[in-house]
């Protein structure tokens, strides 16, 4: 028997999210209108540039909703009116009040990037690579009035490869909740999935990325270095200062090499850490284009055995 075709808002905001409403879009369900954060301005230009997800949505014709915040009572009379079945959420940016949680007849759905209760927060994709998880995952999650805190209605695991950049990651795991969002909404409203509680044990917290976490200190092990420069991309990036430049590490792996912290340890670019090295494998200079590890060694007027 099919399953009966929901009323669907979505709300969400940046790249990750766009999957999920593409998913959607495709699917046998109504999208009746899409909240997406506010234009914001953004490059180089500073222009105010709508979201990603109210690009794509503007594109369909649907309804697409900004507001800054969703407490006015206005503002959540307006989204009950919508008379959804459900709202999905996935990466919106804002905190649903009990008000907007309840409104939708299935309530609210949360598509988190991590295995839940690990990493729950703003950041889950980058402090995951971080501290060297070697499984990551989607979670559909019923949304309550805590932090990622709802029942878990389905998981999906990803394994994350030890090359992987955050963007990398990002696009894995939004390509596996997306292949299956419109199964779990159909499950639900048919009564196939019953949500757990989430467990307290082995709950983490992402805590959002901080400008200033990209700088590079030798004295780490390379190991930890490696996944700096791969969490950190795109942002904020992984830097290291030299003569009061501030250099950008693109990319780089680890190799079986030791030294004092810093130290320049053959020509490819290779710098000591605590234990182990890390190659520079391509760099950027300020004002500048990407180079090599050994253009930019080349360039900084760098040479073994010096330090940085």
């Amino acid at each position: 028997m099919e399953s009966a075709k929901l009323k669907i808002i979505f709300m969400g905001t940046p790249e990750f999210a766009q999957w999920g409403l593409g998913a959607l879009i495709d699917g046998p369900h109504e999208v009746v209108a899409v909240y997406s954060q506010p234009p914001r301005r953004s490059g180089r230009g500073m222009k105010v540039t709508a979201s990603p997800v109210q690009q794509l949505a503007e594109k369909y014709d649907l309804p697409v909703f900004t507001p800054a915040s969703l407490r006015k009572p206005d503002v959540q009379k307006e989204f009950k009116n919508l008379n959804a079945d459900m709202a999905i959420v996935s990466a919106y940016g804002l905190i649903l009040p009990q008000e907007i949680l309840g409104a939708p007849r299935l309530g609210c759905v949360n598509i988190h990037a991590s295995l839940l209760p690990r990493w729950r927060g703003a950041a889950p994709i980058q402090r995951a690579i971080l501290s060297g998880d070697q499984q990551t995952g989607i979670t559909f999650m019923q949304m309550d009035e805590g932090l990622d805190t709802g029942a878990i209605l389905k998981t999906y695991p990803v394994t994350i490869q030890n090359t992987m950049t955050a963007h990398d990651l990002l696009i894995e795991l939004a390509q596996a909740g997306s292949r299956e969002i419109n199964k779990v909404i159909s499950d639900m409203a048919e009564g196939r999935i019953s949500p757990i509680p989430q467990p307290e044990d082995g709950a983490t917290y992402a805590e959002k990325l901080q400008k200033n976490e990209g700088k590079i200190h030798w004295q780490k092990p390379a190991n930890d270095l490696h996944r700096m420069v791969r969490a950190l991309n795109p942002w904020p990036g992984t830097w290291f200062e030299y003569q009061g430049e501030k250099i950008k590490i693109l990319s780089a792996e680890t190799i079986q090499q030791n030294g004092s912290p810093g130290a320049i340890l053959d020509g490819n670019f290779t710098v000591a850490g605590s234990e182990g090295a890390l190659r520079i494998l391509m760099a950027q200079r300020p004002g500048k284009s990407a180079m090599d590890g050994r253009t930019l060694l080349h360039g900084l007027n760098l040479k073994p055995h010096d330090a940085l």
